[in-house]
């Protein structure tokens, strides 16, 4: 499978940025965006391993629960 280089806009736009067969090049390509990019420039770039494009927009548009809260947090 491989991974997917998105933008994360405002109002959660997805731009495909790239695609890379290994995490490593992948990783490294958003970190070059990221270090590219205006400071206060809008939305994310993300790292997204999927079958194909539209199974990482799926998956960039889905909302991760928060991780339960334990004794700790108090």
């Amino acid at each position: 499978m491989p991974y997917y280089v998105y933008r994360v806009g405002t109002l959660g736009v997805l731009t495909k940025l790239a695609e890379f067969a290994s995490f490593r090049d992948a990783s490294a390509h958003a970190k070059a965006v990221r270090a590219a990019d205006a400071p206060g420039t809008a939305g994310r770039v993300k790292v997204m391993f999927a079958d194909n494009e539209l199974a990482a927009e799926d998956l960039l548009g889905q909302v991760r629960e928060a991780p339960p809260s334990t004794a700790d947090d108090d």
